[in-house]
């Protein structure tokens, strides 16, 4: 199987196949036209056989006549099969041309143009985010994305699932049938040029293997994955994953902070719909004057050094040093 088998781009929705059988058929039609036409009028037409022409010998005239081979054999004599010839069959010989010609460029340009788009696209992907699962999970994660700013040419999507696939092209990104634990399919997704990936499977076993061999082809990117027994969170961890979620006690958390304080819960689940209200965003501290401080109008939650949190009685504007990230709350 070819890459271009598996390879998903967004693009236009069309029916090539249905266009060309559409254009098949009426070709035929066209056939049987100028067949039933030379029948009607056979006392106008001659064969070199002398015998009397019947329905096979006026479709083979059609046959022969609109593709232009012309053998000869059977020819218009008479006054009215020539006008006939004129005024129906020439015109039916000429769209018939139309509709082969079309067809023909209309197949090879669509294959020249995915071709084309397909090249350009493995030129150009880099440092985007690969999103093994398109679940609901990985539909989840990859709007929130879209909601932080993250182009969607910048999001891939790996699924064995056609349908979902073909729900991320419609979504605007690229997408790759088939299984993600395989690294030739991973390799279509240029894991090597991510600078993310997101592991959403259906299931945990799934999740560990792909993340070790995702970890193992990309030794560099950042890699989250999604855990639903909690017993399989660690093997997660040591497959590779920079950060394991555990989604069903994520779940399971709001649900007990909906039940005992709904108001805190309407404000963390503001913080995670990004784009909208309060947002909880990691980023760069600004430097002014060669010291690093927190941007205006955002509150200093967490200082992150070299991947750990300082502890919390630290945090605070004068204990952020160079080369440190810091994790803000602020208005989207």
């Amino acid at each position: 199987m070819s890459f271009t088998d598996n390879i998903r781009l967004p693009k236009r929705e069309r029916a090539p196949l249905a266009s060309i059988g559409r254009r098949i058929g009426f070709a035929c039609a066209l056939v049987v036209f100028v067949a039933l036409v030379v029948l009607i009028g056979r006392d106008g037409y001659i064969d070199v056989t002398n015998n009397q022409i019947g329905f096979l010998d006026a479709l083979y005239y059609a046959s022969v006549t609109v593709t232009t081979a012309g053998y000869g054999d059977i020819t218009a004599v008479g006054d009215g099969a020539r006008l006939a010839t004129v005024l129906l069959i020439m015109p039916a010989r000429i769209l018939f041309l139309i509709l082969v010609v079309s067809t023909t460029v209309e197949v090879l340009t669509e294959q020249s143009r995915e071709l084309l788009a397909e090249r350009r696209w493995r030129q150009r992907v880099k440092n985007h985010t690969l999103i093994c699962g398109f679940g609901a999970t990985g539909q989840a994660a990859a709007a929130d994305l879209g909601s932080r700013g993250v182009s969607a040419d910048l999001i891939v999507v790996v699924d064995a699932n056609p349908q979902s696939v073909e729900r991320a092209t419609k979504l605007g990104y690229a997408g790759i049938v088939g299984d993600a634990t395989q690294t030739d399919i991973l390799e279509q997704a240029s894991i090597s040029r991510a600078s993310s990936i997101i592991i959403a499977p259906n299931r945990d076993d799934t999740a560990v293997l792909v993340t070790l061999t995702a970890r193992e082809m990309n030794p560099t990117a950042h890699i989250v994955a999604s855990g639903r027994e909690q017993e399989n969170l660690h093997l997660l961890r040591q497959g590779g994953a920079d950060e394991v979620i555990d989604a069903t006690a994520a779940i399971g958390r709001m649900l007990g902070l909906g039940t005992l304080s709904p108001s805190a819960a309407r404000v963390l689940d503001d913080l995670l719909a990004a784009g909208t209200g309060l947002e909880l965003v990691e980023i760069d501290p600004d430097l002014e004057a060669g010291q690093p401080v927190v941007p205006a109008g955002a509150t200093l939650v967490a200082i992150i050094r070299g991947g750990d949190r300082v502890p919390q009685p630290q945090v605070s504007p004068a204990n952020i040093a160079a080369g440190d990230r810091i994790v803000v709350l602020r208005e989207s």
